[in-house]
C-alpha cells in the first residue's frame, strides 16, 4: 500500500440521511438502501468525483400495466460523498507520511467547475475540517486557513498508519450546509484497535466525562454529559465555537457523519456553563456509533471519546448503556 491519498470509490448500504449537518441534527439512517460516493479512478485525481447515481423503488400497490410513479431517490448521509450538490471536495496534497506534520491543502469546486471562494460563517468558522481513522481512533476537529483562490490549508499529523476518513463541513455562501468527505491512506505498519472496553466514563487528562443517556433507534434521545476535574463538576466551561460542547458522531462501518450541537447557547439567560452538556439525537437504525465531544476549559480544548451501541429492537429495553474508550484528548483552539 503507498502513502498516496486516495479518493475512493466505496458501495454503501444506506437508505435514510443521517441528517443536517453543523446543526441540531439526527443521527439516521437505516442500513438497506443504495448508496455510492463515485469517483473517476483510483488513487487522488483533481477530476475524481461525481454526484451519486440516482436509484428508484416501485410501490407495491402498483396495478397490472400501470407504469410506476418515479419515486425519490435515496438520500446519502452526511460525509459519504467526496462530490454532492454540484460541489467537489478537491485535493491538492498528494501524501501524508506517518508521523509527519504536513500542510495539507484542499479546493472547494463549485457547480461551475470554479474553486469557492465564498464561506458562510458557521458556528464561528467557514469551515470545519474532521479527520478520523476508519476504525473510530485518532479523532482531529480542525479549522483550516484560506490561502485565496479557493485553497484551504491545515496543519495536519497523522501519528500512525491506517485508512483515515477527512470530512470538510461548510455552507456555500448563497447554498446549504454540505459535509464532503474523502479517504487517506496513510502507508506504514497498520494495527488497527480492537472495539472499546464498555464504559460510561472517558479520561481527558485531569477531568473525567460521563455520559447519561441510550441511543435508541426511532425515538429522540437525550445524552447528557457531564464533566468534572479532579472529582469537583466543572461550573465555568468556556463557550467554543459559540457553544458549551460539540458533539460529533460516526456510524462504525460506514463513518456516516453528523455534527450536533447543544441545547442552548451561551448568553441565552438560560444555559450555564456546566458541569452538564446536553444533546438530542435520533437514531432509527441500530448500530455502533463513535461520539466525541469538543469542550473547552482553561483555555484549552479537550475531547472525550464514548462509544454506544443501540439496541435493535426499540421497544425491547432500548438501548445498550453507552461505552467509553477511556481515552481523550486536548488541543489548543
Amino acid at each position: 500500500m503507498n502513502g498516496a491519498i486516495k479518493v475512493g470509490a466505496y458501495a454503501l448500504g444506506l437508505a435514510v440521511v443521517f441528517g443536517g449537518a453543523l446543526g441540531a441534527g439526527r443521527v439516521a439512517g437505516p442500513v438497506g438502501g443504495a448508496a455510492a460516493e463515485s469517483s473517476q479512478g483510483a488513487g487522488v485525481g483533481r477530476g475524481a468525483g461525481q454526484d451519486a447515481g440516482q436509484g428508484t423503488e416501485h410501490g407495491a400497490h402498483q396495478s397490472a400495466g400501470q407504469e410506476a410513479p418515479a419515486a425519490k431517490a435515496p438520500a446519502v448521509p452526511a460525509g459519504l460523498q467526496v462530490s454532492q450538490g454540484g460541489y467537489m471536495l478537491m485535493p491538492e496534497t498528494d501524501e501524508v507520511k506517518v508521523g509527519k506534520r504536513t500542510d495539507f491543502r484542499f479546493t472547494v469546486i463549485g457547480p461551475d467547475g470554479s474553486p469557492v471562494t465564498e464561506f458562510t460563517t458557521q458556528h464561528d468558522k467557514k469551515l470545519h475540517f474532521i479527520v478520523v481513522r476508519r476504525d473510530l481512533t485518532g479523532f482531529q476537529h480542525l479549522h483550516p486557513t484560506q490561502l485565496g483562490g479557493g485553497v484551504w490549508s491545515v496543519p495536519l499529523k497523522l501519528p500512525v498508519a491506517g485508512e483515515y476518513r477527512a470530512f470538510a463541513d461548510f455552507a456555500p455562501e448563497g447554498a446549504g450546509p454540505l459535509t464532503l468527505g474523502m479517504d487517506l491512506s496513510v502507508a506504514g505498519d497498520y494495527r488497527p484497535e480492537p472495539p472499546a472496553i464498555p464504559a460510561e466514563t472517558a479520561k481527558v487528562g485531569d477531568y473525567t466525562v460521563t455520559l447519561r443517556g441510550d441511543l435508541i433507534p426511532g425515538r429522540t434521545s437525550m445524552l447528557t454529559l457531564s464533566i468534572a476535574k479532579d472529582g469537583e463538576p466543572v461550573t465555568d466551561l468556556q463557550p467554543y465555537l459559540a457553544a458549551y460542547g460539540h458533539l460529533v458522531a460516526l456510524r462504525d462501518g460506514d463513518l456516516a457523519y453528523l455534527h450536533v450541537h447543544p441545547d442552548g447557547a451561551p448568553g441565552d439567560g438560560r444555559t450555564v456553563p456546566g458541569p452538564d452538556i446536553t444533546f438530542y439525537a435520533e437514531v432509527p437504525s441500530a448500530g455502533t456509533y463513535g461520539l466525541y465531544l469538543d469542550f473547552k476549559h482553561a483555555g484549552t480544548v479537550r475531547t472525550a471519546v464514548f462509544t454506544a451501541a443501540t439496541s435493535p429492537d426499540p421497544e425491547g429495553g432500548g438501548a445498550t448503556g453507552p461505552s467509553g474508550d477511556g481515552h481523550g484528548h486536548s488541543h489548543q483552539p
